[in-house]
C-alpha cells in the first residue's frame, strides 16, 4: 500500500499539481456535470495535455489523437450485425437482438470472472425506492430533474386503512450507491471487515432530454458494472490504485486505448458537504493519481455532487470523448446513512472523533464509487465501431458458421453433429454415429455444467451455391467459416478456415498448440488459415481461444 502522506504535504501537492494543470491544459470549458458512478453523457470538449511536466518515466495514456478510419457509426454496424434496435414506443431505451444480448453477457461474465481476485461480491438491489430514500441521499434534491418520478397506488392521495407512507412518491434510480448503503448499514461492522466491496448489475435510468439521446452513448436505461468500497481512511489509496490497476488489465483486454485520466473537482454549486471535506477528498485523489505514475490533469467543477471523481476518457471512431470508468470518493453519504464501523485501537489513539452522535467506539467508513466499463450500452458502442464487426473470438457473436457443400441426408446429419459438439451442447468424444437418445432420454434432459463454454455456432444448410454461403458469411464477418462435404463425411473431419479473427498469429499459435504440429505453409493463403482437423481438436481450439481472451 502507498504510503499515507501528511495532510499538509498533500495539501502542497494538491496546490502544485492544481498549478502545474493551469499551464498543462488548454481550451479547458466546463464539461457536463456527471451526477453518479458513471453518468452516461457525452464529453463535449477535449482536454489537451502536455507531456513535458510528467516524468519521463511516466506511462503517458491521452486518447488516441488520430481517431479510427474509416469512423463507422456504430448504430450502422448494429443494423449490419443484428446487434439492437430503437423503438418509439421507449426512447432512450435499446432493445438488444440475440447477438448484442450475447455481447452483453459476455462482458458482464468476464468481469464477474474478475470479481474475486479484486475481492468484489456481487449484490442484486431495488429498481424503486421511496422518495424519501432520495431525499436522504440528497439525491431528489440535486438530481430529482434527472430522475423518473414513479406514482404507485393511491400516489394521488392519502386513503383509508394505508400504511404509514404507502402513498409516497417513488422514483426509479439512477444510481446504486443509496442501496449499497442500506445494504452496508444491514449489520455490525468492525475494522477487521473493511474494505467491503458491493458490485451490482442493476439496470438504472436517467431522464435525459430526448434531443440527447444517441444509439447506445447517450440512453435513458442503462447498466453499470457499479461497485462501491466501504473503506477505512487508511485504506483509500491502495483501493484507489487496485482500481485503476483493474481498470489497465480490463482495457488491455480488450485492445482498447490509450485512455486519458481526468480529476473532476467540486462543483461551483449544488454539492453537498463542506469544503474543507471536499479538499480532504481531492488530496486523496491527487495522491493516488501521482502514485499511478500515468499523465493526468484537473477538470475543475465537474465532480459529482457528493464528490470529486478521477474519470477514464476513450474516443469513438468520430474522435468524440466520452467517459467510461470512473472513481469517485465519497465522505458525504456514509454521513446521510449513518453508516459507521467499530475503530481499531490505532484509530481510537490517533484519530478525533468528528461526526456527531457517532458513538466513541466507532468511525465513518468513506465509499469509492467505481466502474469499470461505466455504462455497459456506451462499452458496447465504443468497442462496435473498435472492432467494427471484427471481434475477438471470445466475445464474438459470430464465432463461426458451418456451411454445407449440398444438401446430401449424410452431410446434414454431419453438419448438426459439428454444430452440437462446437457449441458445447455434445461431447466432442460422441460419435457422429451414435445412435438418437431415446424417448424416455429425451424427456429427462441432463444439466449442462456450469463451466461449460457456450457458443453461437451457425449452420447454413441451404441448397444455394457454395460460393454466395461463403460470400455472405464473409459480409457477415464470421470469424470462422466450416464447410463440409462429402469427403470430410467420409473422414469424419472438417475443413476450418480462420477468416476474421482479429489476432491471427495468435490463432496460429492456439491451433500449433492444439493441433502439437507447425502450422504448414501450405495451410496459409493470403493472410488467412485453412487446416483440415477433427471435431474434438476444434473444440478445444474453440475453447482455448475462449480462455486466452483471443
Amino acid at each position: 500500500m502507498p504510503a499515507l502522506r501528511p495532510p499538509t504535504t498533500l495539501a502542497r501537492a494538491f496546490a502544485r499539481r492544481q498549478l502545474i494543470s493551469r499551464h498543462v491544459v488548454r481550451d479547458v470549458k466546463p464539461l457536463v456535470r456527471s451526477c453518479s458512478c458513471s453518468a452516461p453523457q457525452q464529453l463535449q470538449h477535449s482536454v489537451k495535455l502536455q507531456s513535458q511536466s510528467i516524468s519521463q518515466n511516466a506511462q503517458l495514456n491521452p486518447t488516441t489523437s488520430d481517431p479510427p478510419t474509416p469512423p463507422t457509426d456504430h448504430r450502422t454496424l448494429a443494423q449490419t450485425h443484428d446487434l439492437f434496435i430503437t423503438s418509439p414506443y421507449s426512447p432512450g431505451s435499446p432493445l438488444l437482438l440475440p447477438n448484442g444480448a450475447y455481447v452483453f453477457q459476455k462482458l458482464q461474465s468476464f468481469l464477474r470472472a474478475q470479481y474475486p481476485q479484486f475481492g468484489y461480491q456481487e449484490v442484486i438491489t431495488p429498481t424503486i425506492y421511496k422518495k424519501s430514500l432520495w431525499e436522504k441521499s440528497g439525491h431528489w434534491e440535486n438530481y430529482a430533474e434527472d430522475m423518473f418520478s414513479v406514482q404507485g397506488r393511491g400516489a394521488g392521495g392519502q386513503r383509508e386503512n394505508t400504511e404509514a407512507g404507502q402513498d409516497e412518491e417513488f422514483g426509479l434510480k439512477p444510481m446504486n450507491c443509496p442501496g449499497h448503503c442500506l445494504l452496508f448499514a444491514n449489520e455490525i461492522r468492525s475494522y477487521r471487515d473493511l474494505p467491503v466491496r458491493l458490485a451490482d448489475f442493476s439496470a438504472l435510468h436517467r431522464n435525459e432530454i430526448s434531443g440527447a439521446l444517441s444509439g447506445l452513448t447517450r440512453v435513458r436505461r442503462f447498466h453499470q458494472d457499479d461497485a462501491h468500497i466501504f473503506c477505512r481512511p487508511d485504506q483509500i489509496l491502495s483501493e484507489i490504485g487496485q482500481t485503476l490497476r483493474f481498470v489497465g488489465m480490463v482495457y488491455d483486454t480488450f485492445g482498447l486505448g490509450p485512455y486519458k485520466l481526468l480529476l473532476s473537482t467540486r462543483p461551483a454549486d449544488h454539492f453537498i458537504g463542506t469544503i474543507e471535506e471536499w479538499d480532504k477528498a481531492e488530496q486523496q485523489l491527487t495522491a493516488a493519481l501521482d502514485n499511478s505514475g500515468r499523465e493526468w490533469a484537473v477538470n475543475e467543477g465537474d465532480g459529482a455532487f457528493y464528490g470529486p471523481k478521477i474519470d477514464i476518457i476513450l474516443k469513438d471512431s468520430h474522435g468524440k470523448e466520452h467517459q467510461t470508468a470512473t472513481i469517485q470518493l465519497d465522505f458525504q453519504l456514509p454521513q446521510r446513512f449513518d453508516l459507521q464501523y467499530q475503530a481499531s485501537p490505532e484509530e481510537l489513539q490517533t484519530e478525533p472523533q468528528f461526526s456527531g452522535g457517532l458513538d466513541a467506539s466507532n468511525r465513518r467508513p468513506v465509499i469509492v464509487h467505481r466502474a469499470i466499463y461505466g455504462s455497459l450500452e456506451r462499452f458496447m458502442a465504443l468497442l462496435i465501431e473498435h472492432y467494427a464487426g471484427k471481434y475477438p473470438f471470445w466475445l464474438s457473436p459470430r464465432p463461426a458458421i458451418i456451411l454445407s457443400l449440398n444438401q446430401e441426408p449424410n452431410i446434414l446429419k454431419h453438419v448438426a453433429h459439428l454444430q452440437s459438439v462446437l457449441s458445447g451442447l455434445q461431447s466432442p468424444r460422441t460419435s457422429a454415429n451414435a445412435q438418437p437418445p431415446n424417448n424416455d432420454q429425451m424427456s429427462k434432459p441432463i444439466p449442462q455444467p456450469l463451466s461449460t463454454v457456450h457458443l453461437p455456432i451457425d449452420a447454413d444448410t441451404s441448397a444455394r451455391p457454395l460460393g454466395k454461403k461463403i460470400a455472405e458469411a464473409q459480409k457477415k464477418k464470421y470469424n470462422h467459416i466450416i464447410i463440409v462435404g462429402s469427403s470430410e463425411v467420409q473422414s469424419q473431419a472438417l475443413k476450418l478456415e480462420v477468416v476474421h479473427q482479429p489476432n491471427v498469429e495468435a490463432a496460429e499459435q492456439t491451433l500449433s498448440e492444439v493441433l502439437q504440429r507447425r502450422i504448414e505453409e501450405g495451410e496459409k493463403k493470403r493472410g488467412k488459415l485453412a487446416v483440415t482437423i477433427n471435431v474434438q481438436e476444434a473444440r478445444a481450439y474453440f475453447e482455448t481461444l475462449v480462455n486466452k481472451y483471443l
